[in-house]
């Protein structure tokens, strides 16, 4: 199973695809869309998604996972989030791929065992969990990676209670 993470943010949305099976998660690729800073909000959610429409049709992943803004500290930015998220929806559904979405704290549960995670933890178990030699740079591409795992561990975790249900 391929799974594209996405950390979204209309200046830096990060990314990583991950590729899972039953010896483990391997990271394939990661990295950053990156737009221009002072363009318009239209012209950043356009470069956004047409980045994120080249990482798909390259990778072809079986679900893309897409973290959901948080809103307690900055209603702002989590609006601008939104929208990130929205273009990382769009771009999933316009290539056929299935999208699931998952909140902060169900990212840190996943990755750490712990949903109040500062993001140094988040980054040094996805490390760890993908037996890399250094974290992953930059830290959006860390994050979406988290999301990534995140993913796989949730199908992971439903597909052995789905056995437990037919177990039974």
């Amino acid at each position: 199973m391929k799974i594209l993470g996405i950390d979204p943010g209309t200046l830096v949305m990060g990314y990583g695809v991950v590729e899972s099976d039953d010896s483990g998660i391997v990271q394939v690729e990661c990295g950053a869309i990156v737009s221009p800073e002072r363009a318009p909000i239209g012209e950043r959610l356009n470069h956004i998604y047409h980045g994120l429409l080249e990482i798909i049709r390259r990778h072809r992943p079986d679900a893309v996972a897409v973290e959901q803004p948080f809103v307690a500290r900055n209603v702002k930015s989590a609006l601008a989030i939104g929208r990130a998220q929205a273009v990382a929806l769009l771009a999933a559904a316009a290539e056929g791929v299935p999208a699931f979405e998952y909140t902060p704290a169900a990212v840190k549960q996943r990755v750490t065992s712990y949903g109040a995670s500062s993001k140094e933890q988040v980054q040094e178990m996805v490390r760890l969990q993908l037996g890399l030699a250094e974290a992953p740079r930059p830290l959006d591409a860390a994050d979406a990676l988290a999301v990534a795992i995140c993913h796989v561990q949730e199908m992971h975790l439903n597909d052995l209670l789905a056995g437990r249900r037919e177990g039974t």
